[in-house]
């Protein structure tokens, strides 16, 4: 009598396992949708938006994903300080997974790269995830 159940069983199984995965993946589900409108600066009045995270760039810890990306894309600590300093974060492209939340930074570089900067910020250090070129697909072999 089990080995007629098995195989039912077995796929019961199989599709648990597959919802597991799923609802547990790095960003598929667990986008955090952000309210974007941000008020217009009148010339009299300054607008001060609360930014998600410290843009002050003293401590900044580049994983060894980062170095590889950057190495590919031919671009360097300066460029990656320049848009954390004046890139525009893109809203519609944060994360958040059980480590934390990232933040994509987008600017064009003083070389006319279009980058965006994946960040994630921990208590006093902002660590850059990643670095990706947006115009250009670069041949890397990063694992």
């Amino acid at each position: 009598m089990v080995k007629k159940y098995l195989p039912f069983i077995l796929l019961a199984v199989a599709a648990i396992l597959f919802y597991w995965v799923k609802t547990h993946q790095r960003g598929a589900a667990r986008r955090v949708p952000v309210n974007t409108e941000i008020p217009a600066a009148t010339p009299e009045k300054q607008v001060v938006v609360n930014e998600p995270f410290d843009r002050d760039i003293k401590n900044i810890i580049y994983t060894k994903h980062a170095r590889c990306r950057m190495a590919c894309r031919h671009i360097d600590e300066s460029e990656v300080k320049e848009i954390l300093k004046d890139g525009e974060i893109n809203y519609s492209k944060i994360e958040e997974d059980s480590k934390g939340k990232t933040y994509p930074v987008e600017a064009v570089t003083h070389d006319k790269q279009h980058v965006r900067i994946v960040v994630a910020p921990h208590s006093n250090e902002l660590v850059v995830v990643t670095v990706i070129d947006l115009d250009t697909e670069w041949q890397c072999n990063c694992k």
